[in-house]
This record gives C-alpha cells, sequence and structure tokens, in this order.
C-alpha cells in the first residue's frame, strides 16, 4: 500500500511538474514574441508582424504536443515507453527545425530590408535586392522542410535525394508546375535584362497602369493610381508590350483630342486649344531652337478625324514626366470646355431621329 502510495505521489509530481515546464515556456514564449513585435514596430512601423506570430503559435503548439507526450508516458506499459520517446525526439526535432527556421528567415529578411531602405534612402535601385531576398527566403523553407523529412524514415530517402545537390532542382522541377516555373524564369528574365524595376510606372493594358512596388519570384506588383494593387504573374509581364514611362528619357507627349460639331470655326478651336495648353503650368517646351526661330508653336494642334457628327481636333501637349502629363490633361480638358463655350464652339452629343410609322388600319 505504501509502495502504491508512492509510484501514485511520484506520478503526480511528474505531472505538476511537466504543466509548469509548459506554462513557463509558453509565458517565455508570449513574452519573447511581445519584445520581438516591439522591437520590430519600432523598426518597420508599417510592417506586419505575421513571420513573429507564425514563430509564436510553433512554439506554443511544440510545448504543448511535448507536454502531452510526456504525459502519456505514465499511462503506457513499460515495452512502449521506448516508442514514446521516440515520438517525442521526433516531435522535439521536427518543431525546433520549423522554430529555427523561422528565425533565419525572420532575421535575413529583416536584414535585406534594412539594405533596401538604405538603398531607396540613397536613390539606388532595389530590384535586385528584392528578387534576392525571395529567392533566399524560398531557400531557407524549402531547406527547412527538406530537414524536417530527414525525421520520418519513410521520407528519409528523399530529403537525402535532394540534399545530395542536383537533387534540389529536381525535386522542385518535379513538385512544381509549368506555370509556377514559367513565373519564376520570368521574374528572373526581368531582373537580368531589366525591361522595367522598382518604381517605375508602367503601363500593360488601358486598365492596368500604376508604379511597379515589388517584383517576387511569382508575380509583380503594381500600385494603380486608385492606390489598388494589381498582381500580375512574371509570365504575363514577359509576354505583354508594357510601356515603361520611366525608361529612356522621362519626357511624354499627351494628345489632347475634342470633337467639335461641322459648324464651328475649326480654326479658332485650334487656337484656344493651343492656348490653353501652352499657358498650363506644367507644359514642357519640347521645341528645338530651329522651332523656336521658325516661330513654331510650343503645342502643335490638327484636324485629325472626320466622323458622323464631329470633327476631331487634336494637341499635342509634351511634359516632362507621366504624372505632369496627366495632370496637363485633366486640366486642359475642363479649362477648354469653358472657353468653347464662351466662343460658341459647339461640342456635338449624338442625335437620333424617330419615324412614326401610320398603321394602316388608320389610314
Amino acid at each position: 500500500m505504501i509502495d502504491f502510495f508512492k509510484v501514485h505521489q511520484q506520478d503526480l509530481i511528474y505531472s505538476i511538474f511537466v504543466i509548469v515546464i509548459v506554462i513557463i515556456l509558453r509565458v517565455l514564449t508570449n513574452m519573447l514574441h511581445k519584445w520581438v513585435v516591439k522591437e520590430k514596430k519600432r523598426k518597420f512601423p508599417t510592417e506586419a508582424p505575421k513571420s513573429t506570430n507564425l514563430l509564436k503559435k510553433i512554439l506554443n503548439a511544440l510545448w504543448i504536443i511535448l507536454g502531452i507526450i510526456a504525459l502519456s508516458y505514465l499511462f503506457v506499459e513499460n515495452d512502449d515507453k521506448s516508442i514514446v520517446i521516440h515520438e517525442f525526439k521526433t516531435v522535439l526535432y521536427v518543431g525546433l527545425v520549423l522554430a529555427v527556421t523561422v528565425i533565419v528567415a525572420t532575421t535575413i529578411n529583416l536584414w535585406f530590408k534594412l539594405d533596401i531602405q538604405k538603398k531607396i534612402e540613397s536613390n539606388q535601385d532595389p530590384t535586385s535586392i528584392k528578387f534576392l531576398r525571395s529567392v533566399v527566403i524560398v531557400g531557407i523553407y524549402l531547406f527547412g522542410f527538406i530537414l524536417c523529412l530527414l525525421a520520418f524514415p519513410s521520407l528519409k530517402g528523399v530529403a537525402q535525394t535532394a540534399l545530395g545537390g542536383a537533387g534540389v532542382l529536381a525535386l522542385i522541377i518535379g513538385v512544381a508546375s509549368q506555370e509556377a516555373l514559367s513565373n519564376l524564369i520570368g521574374g528572373i528574365f526581368i531582373i537580368v535584362f531589366k525591361p522595367f524595376k522598382i518604381g517605375d510606372t508602367v503601363k500593360v493594358t488601358d486598365t492596368m497602369v500604376g508604379r511597379v512596388t515589388d517584383i517576387t519570384l511569382r508575380h509583380t506588383v503594381i500600385r494603380n493610381f486608385e492606390n489598388k494593387m494589381i498582381v500580375i504573374p512574371n509570365a504575363i509581364m514577359n509576354k505583354e508590350k508594357l510601356i515603361n514611362y520611366d525608361l529612356g528619357e522621362l519626357k511624354c507627349c499627351e494628345r489632347i483630342e475634342i470633337g467639335i460639331s461641322y459648324d464651328s470655326d475649326v480654326a479658332l478651336a485650334k487656337t484656344i486649344m493651343r492656348e490653353e495648353c501652352e499657358k498650363h503650368p506644367l507644359i514642357y517646351d519640347n521645341r528645338t531652337e530651329i522651332d523656336i526661330q521658325d516661330g513654331k508653336p510650343m503645342v502643335k494642334t490638327a484636324l485629325t478625324e472626320l466622323n458622323d457628327s464631329s470633327v476631331t481636333i487634336r494637341a499635342w501637349a509634351w511634359a516632362k514626366d507621366f504624372s505632369d502629363s496627366f495632370q496637363i490633361k485633366i486640366d486642359v480638358l475642363e479649362s477648354i470646355k469653358m472657353r468653347f463655350d464662351q466662343e460658341g464652339i459647339e461640342i456635338p452629343f449624338p442625335y437620333r431621329t424617330i419615324v412614326m410609322k401610320k398603321d394602316k388600319k388608320d389610314e
């Protein structure tokens, strides 16, 4: 009876010890998480703490699972205790590998972010560094995943083959889809040949115009002028014929077109459009010295189309960059409309003639 009581007392002390250790580890994990989040917000105020939250969840789940396995040690037969110990070591190994992987990836990511900030502050192109960051982070997580496979005997052969060198590439090609590979290769082509870089204003289609904010392994991110993020696969970016407004010369020509009625004075309309464009503060004088000496106007205007109910007048207004050209267009369209109203120049709208047929019975 005394031996039975001692055994149960030892089991109770062991159980309390395991529970207390689990609670202490969870408290320390939460305290460490709060400190890391605080430091991260201090250095990167706009960055969301996704990786630190993931690390917190992994560690807290690890402590609970290890605690459950440790408590189950009391309820198994002596012959099965070696199995429990093996499972405990396996879970501990996998959990620590995942935690270390997240820590290393987060540390490397923060280091890259600091380097990217320095390049941005010194007006250098951060595109290559951002793409390299994506490659390194993916490589770290892939390596951690392979190390986790080593813990399982049935998958150890796959992991050893992948760690063998060329097996890594073979494994990636084997599990990745053709689309994913094309996006990866497309991203590499973008970084190498640089048709655009981060910070450039590009036009993919009429509805996809904006500034490039990021180039990852899979996609390119564009922030349009409505402050919406457009995510485009790299394979598509390589196939599309896009316009880069920041490649080469920044100055660009904005074509401003307005249709007027056939009864309106075309010469007067051309003069009004030229005057309104030339007096805009953002207009850029693209004339050569010879053009100025010959008295050519800063803004060229011409009749370009004869439509069904209107004639189209076009003005070619130059600006120093795409942003200025867009601002010129929206401002000048309004001022031209006001001048047209004052001068009696009509901007036609569609007319419709309705013919009513009489019923033969009414005749």
